[in-house]
């Protein structure tokens, strides 16, 4: 059984990630965090995204492919792999040689043949047997249901056209920050403005107001001009008299 270790760091796992890219399929071992499998080693086959679950780490062991974190695995020692399907080939027995049909023969003129020495497995062949061999690993944690994060956009505008005691006047807000405080337009560019809107409602309002506002300004250009007309008169008479 290889020494687990402490598991994989963000470093490691770009590394194994950047393996993966490049074809290569990376041995981890288990460490104590994994169950009973600790020490077993396996390969990294795949990365899921991390944002869905923590176990992204995708490892082969065996027949299977199961997720695990990034706490449960290690980068294992060089030779790992080979070192643990040597031992566990030496500790099989060694298969009993055929039985031979005996005849009658001098057994000290015969040499002694020696059982055929079987063959050792291959890595994988090992890793597949410890896989069927290995105990029924805990529950593979239900993958979290993916949090979907909007992205967070600038902050609303709000442009203000308004109208109170004769003046038209303009303001500019984002969010709670104010852009431009209220400053006063001309009416001309106030129907300027609300004729870009292409709301029949709105236009009539305002040529309403403006109108309402033409009207009261010729009064007070008649009155003035009354009086004038009076302020002059008498200027006259003063002109005359001295």
């Amino acid at each position: 059984m290889v020494a687990a270790g402490q598991g994989l760091s963000t470093d490691e796992v770009q590394s194994i990630r950047e393996a993966l890219a490049a074809g290569r399929k990376p041995r981890v071992v288990f460490t104590s965090s994994a169950g009973q499998i600790a020490g077993q080693v396996g390969q990294v086959v795949e990365l899921t995204d991390p944002a869905v679950s923590d176990e992204f780490v995708v490892v082969r062991f065996g027949r299977d492919e199961l997720p695990f974190s990034p706490a449960d695995v290690a980068v294992a020692p060089r030779g790992a792999g080979r070192k643990a399907a040597a031992v566990a080939a030496e500790a099989q027995p060694e298969p009993d040689p055929e039985p031979v049909a005996v005849e009658p023969e001098f057994v000290l003129d015969t040499p002694r043949v020696p059982a055929q020495r079987r063959e050792e497995p291959r890595v994988e062949q090992q890793e597949q047997e410890l896989a069927e061999a290995k105990p029924a690993r805990r529950p593979v944690k239900a993958a979290k249901a993916a949090k979907v994060v909007k992205p967070k956009g600038p902050a609303g505008l709000t442009v203000t056209l308004a109208y109170a005691e004769g003046e038209w006047t303009v303001a500019a807000q984002q969010g709670a920050k104010a852009l431009a405080k209220p400053y006063v337009v001309k009416p001309a560019e106030a129907l300027r403005m609300v004729a870009l809107v292409d709301v029949p409602g709105v236009q009539e309002a305002v040529e309403q107001i403006l109108a309402a506002e033409r009207a009261e300004a010729e009064q007070q250009a008649e009155k003035l001009r009354a009086e004038l007309a009076e302020i002059e008169a008498r200027l006259a008479e003063l002109r005359e008299a001295g």
